[in-house]
């Protein structure tokens, strides 16, 4: 496994080569995030048993604003959402990949944690450019998301999503809605003909436990579905 670093057109990028250029995933990532990635692409590298492939993470300046893909008023703090994600799936699949691969053919998967695995799911409703999503612990309790993905079909080929088995539990009324708005994504995507396969993994504990590992599980469960 080879690392580094480099800016592509003004976000920092984080690139893992780990034995393959022809699998190529996308991952937004905060500052948080960054503390993990190591534990998680040396996760992915022991999931997956030899799978080749490179891993390249950018940096999202603002989580809220970047990754929400409409307005929506704040359910936790005092920050909304402001609704950029359309400018970040510019970024990603007009300038990122493109720059990551040179026009080659390649297999491009998509994911992330929290709202970075929501921004992911979204995406792959918008562009046929990604054969896979893997949304871990993604934030499906966004307001008017379920009510979106109802009447939308899916463009990835497949999609991993998974939650922690305590994170319905809360008591603001927005972020509870996870659990059932979890179940009902993964039912909607089995009934979904352009999805073809889909999983629903629920790890033990809150939203804030091994992120780094979750997020692993899903790109693993991904790379070894393209093998």
């Amino acid at each position: 496994m080879t690392y580094s670093k480099t800016n592509i057109s003004g976000h920092e990028c984080y690139i893992y080569d780990c034995g393959s250029s022809d699998l190529l995933i996308i991952q937004p990532v905060d500052d948080h995030d960054l503390e993990g990635l190591d534990s998680e692409v040396a996760e992915i590298v022991r999931l997956t048993d030899g799978v080749g492939f490179t891993l390249a993470a950018f940096k999202v300046g603002d989580w809220n604003a970047d990754l929400s893909p409409w307005e929506a008023p704040a359910v936790f703090g005092d920050e909304g959402f402001a609704g950029g994600a359309e400018e970040t799936l510019r970024y990603v699949t007009d300038e990122l990949v493109p720059a990551l691969t040179g026009g080659r053919d390649v297999r491009v998967l998509i994911g992330g944690y929290s709202l970075a695995g929501f921004f992911a799911l979204w995406a792959a409703y918008q562009t046929d450019v990604f054969r896979g999503v893997a949304a871990a612990s993604p934030s499906v309790w966004f307001p008017g998301w379920i009510e979106y993905a109802e009447v939308h079909s899916v463009r990835a080929d497949k999609v991993y999503l998974s939650l922690g088995d305590r994170e319905e539990r809360t008591r603001n009324p927005v972020m509870r809605t996870v659990g059932d708005n979890i179940r009902r994504q993964y039912e909607m995507l089995l009934a979904d003909p352009a999805c073809g396969k889909c999983a629903l993994e629920f790890n033990q504990g809150n939203h804030f436990k091994e992120p780094d590992i979750r997020t692993a599980k899903g790109f693993a469960w991904l790379l070894k579905e393209e093998r």
